[in-house]
């Protein structure tokens, strides 16, 4: 008799990043600081007023939310590796809470932030539908929520690859054009939306192109979504 076991989502994206938490921290910083992360703080502040309660949803290390706090927003992040959130209370900012937290069932009441963001988290979860509406939950009305999703010729891409072998997977890719699609059929207003490229693409490259081209360059596309 052969056994067989179920592919359990939420625990696999668990074991996954609590095994790459020396690995992330490491690039972390760096992407915060002056790499693909570098435009997020600046991108938030002209759409989200300072001392705002903001929710790092799939904060990771912690260090977009420090960087948050530095720019003067109230923060709490949140992540689904318990390794990921005791290493951010660890070697953050004391006045800094990380809590553990799955994206599709947060540990919050309804409308509570006035802002969230959510930075390369969504395509980890399973069914992202089911993600904004939690998002949407927490949310309160007319609140925003940055979302920076992983563009066409981003590397990271990859750890979806291996479900055209038939195989399991914790990574669902989206084009960032599919992902706008299912918030406007999720009652998101976009307000604004921004691409992260990689070197080598000018502004000249691109500046002239309709939405759609830009966002096909993109290493990641940041989207400002309201609640309705």
């Amino acid at each position: 008799m052969i056994l067989t076991t179920s592919f359990n989502w939420h625990k696999e994206v668990e074991k996954k990043w609590d095994q790459n938490v020396t690995f992330w921290s490491e690039k972390s910083r760096a992407m915060w600081d002056h790499g693909s992360r570098s435009s997020i703080v600046p991108f938030i502040e002209k759409h989200v007023g300072k001392g705002s309660y903001i929710g790092d949803i799939g904060c990771g290390d912690g260090y977009g939310s420090y960087k948050l706090k530095e720019a003067g927003y109230d923060v709490i992040g949140v992540d689904l590796s318990p390794k990921m959130v005791e290493h951010a209370n660890k070697v953050c900012d004391e006045n800094l809470c990380f809590k553990l937290g799955d994206l599709a069932s947060l540990p919050f009441e309804d409308n509570t932030f006035d802002a969230l963001i959510a930075i390369n988290s969504i395509e980890w979860t399973e069914e992202p539908y089911l993600a904004l509406k939690e998002l949407k939950r927490v949310l309160k009305p007319g609140g925003l929520l940055c979302v920076g999703l992983l563009g066409p010729t981003a590397g990271p891409r990859q750890n979806s690859f291996r479900r055209l072998l038939g195989e399991s997977v914790i990574c669902n890719t989206m084009m960032p054009w599919e992902f706008e699609q299912l918030a406007l059929e999720s009652s998101w207003s976009v307000i604004d939306g921004q691409g992260v490229y990689k070197e080598g693409v000018k502004p000249e490259h691109y500046e002239t192109l309709p939405k759609q081209l830009k966002q096909a360059l993109t290493f990641m596309w940041l989207f400002m979504f309201q609640k309705e």
